[in-house]
């Protein structure tokens, strides 16, 4: 007798019947294991293909998310009117009822703040933009759209973060990421299909669940790459462990965890299995990765030398193009500290000092290989900043309390029209004039580009057919090529 059937004997009534109603699953399986492949992961969940309704534009993302709120008005928009009524009192008209944030709402006065920094044409669409914080964006305008009547429905961070990565204000939805995931599923079976980095320590807290699977099948879940020569938490084997060891351990883990599936079909014993050799298989994939040695000189001269230490934003873009380059589905990167409160000018020149140029630099190098037509590159915040000083006015110590009623975002690449602005905001860059767009919007037109109906892309949970965009969003077709 085996030690598998010891481990597992005679079975009863009930575990009879669960047999015989699985076993073709089982069956199916059990084939998938002997290939080895993270398909065993996806074969009870697997959404109709319905969705897929588009000759997709892009096949992969890499969503570089400034955590904090950019100021709109410093960077993206500018107000040439700001010079003129620069401390005075923001007109009750322009407010027009608007809510504020609890850091603002006791001020007794609202005065104008303009931006201390030079605006400049940029490329042969003359896309406006910060010259003295961006200079290297704005060498590659003519590749970007920049959305400049963004909204939010959310005025602090916590929920706003969430609503972007997930469609909804509270957690527990499954993350943009993941959904990617679950409709498209992965390129290369030696990488996850969803990564998410992190840089910058300064600023709101970032957890895990941004970049979950919510109610999705957790495979989908965005795995974690850190900083240092230990990018995922145990995938090194343990000290006494061999490499012939641990292949033979989780051989019999998957046929344990096969004849459990049989019992009882949960789709996260499927999940397990397909992790375990995800992992495995990641032990090599990984190290290799992560070795910048092979990466010529003129790389890091594009990128800066920031690219050289691993946690800085500049080393995990380039660690987005090489994913991406390996077929990795969606890179999404977290960078803290864009939330100026006070302080503002020192604060930008930092944040945009740390992103400038690398942001820049991943559209030149996507499209000098070649895979800049098939990445949609998106970079954005979750809300913008006020035109209304927050604090002193005086030019070192000033800032901008948040602001969800409208600002600015940029995307390039698989099929984004680049050298395009869209949308408009008031004079004061307060109120959105023409063509708004929600974060219902963006995802909808992010599918789009994946070749996703975002109406369509569904999952059952508790009785209710869910999606990313909920019951809302419209595809921004004014940017798209």
């Amino acid at each position: 007798m085996s030690d598998l059937a010891v481990m597992f004997p005679n079975p009863g009534r009930r575990d009879f019947l669960a047999s015989g109603a699985l076993g073709l699953s089982g069956i199916a399986l059990s084939s998938l294991l002997g290939r080895g492949t993270a398909d065993a992961a996806r074969l009870a969940t697997d959404p109709p293909a319905d969705y897929l309704r588009f000759a997709p534009k892009a096949k992969r993302v890499i969503y570089l998310f400034q955590s904090g709120g950019p100021p709109q008005h410093d960077l993206f928009d500018h107000k040439p009117l700001l010079e003129k009524v620069h401390g005075q009192e923001v007109p009750e008209s322009v407010f027009q009822g608007q809510r504020l944030t609890g850091m603002t709402a006791g001020q007794s006065s609202f005065p104008v703040a303009k931006s201390l920094f030079k605006f400049s044409r940029f490329g042969q669409s003359g896309i406006e933009l910060n010259r003295e914080l961006l200079p290297h964006l704005g060498g590659v305008a003519d590749e970007i759209a920049v959305i400049r009547s963004m909204h939010t429905e959310a005025i602090n961070h916590d929920p706003a973060i969430t609503f972007f990565q997930t469609g909804f204000q509270l957690a527990g939805r499954p993350s943009v990421g993941a959904w990617t995931s679950y409709g498209l599923g992965s390129e290369n079976e030696n990488l996850p299909a969803y990564v998410a980095m992190t840089s910058n320590r300064g600023g709101q807290a970032l957890y895990d669940r941004l970049w979950g699977s919510g109610f999705l099948p957790s495979h989908h879940q965005g795995v974690r790459f850190r900083s240092g020569s230990d990018p995922v938490l145990y995938l090194g084997n343990p000290a006494g462990m061999s490499d012939s060891l641990r292949r033979q351990t989780l051989d019999h883990l998957g046929q344990l965890n096969a004849m459990r599936f049989e019992q009882v079909g949960d789709a996260e014993i499927q999940t397990r299995i397909a992790q375990y050799e995800m992992a495995y298989r990641m032990q090599t994939s990984v190290p290799e990765l992560t070795d910048l040695s092979t990466e010529p000189e003129d790389t890091f001269r594009l990128y800066g030398e920031d690219a050289r230490r691993p946690g800085t934003f500049a080393y995990n873009a380039l660690m987005a193009r090489r994913l991406s380059e390996q077929g990795v589905r969606f890179v999404q990167l977290f960078h803290r500290g864009w939330d100026t409160h006070n302080g503002l000018p020192k604060q930008l020149r930092q944040r945009c000092g740390e992103t400038d140029q690398a942001s820049a630099a991943l559209l030149s190098d996507l499209k000098r290989r070649g895979l800049l037509d098939e990445t949609l590159v998106i970079w954005g915040g979750e809300f913008g900043r006020t035109v209304y000083c927050q604090g002193d006015l005086s030019p070192n110590a000033y800032g901008r309390d948040h602001h969800p009623r409208c600002f600015s975002i940029w995307l390039a690449g698989g099929g984004i029209k680049g050298g395009t602005v869209h949308g408009k905001t008031d004079e004061y860059g307060y109120n959105i004039v023409e063509n708004p767009v929600s974060v219902h919007d963006l995802h909808a037109t992010l599918l789009h580009l994946m070749g996703i109906d975002h109406e369509r892309l569904t999952f059952k949970f508790q009785g209710r057919h869910y999606r990313l965009t909920d019951v809302h969003g419209k595809v921004v077709q004014p940017i798209l090529a």
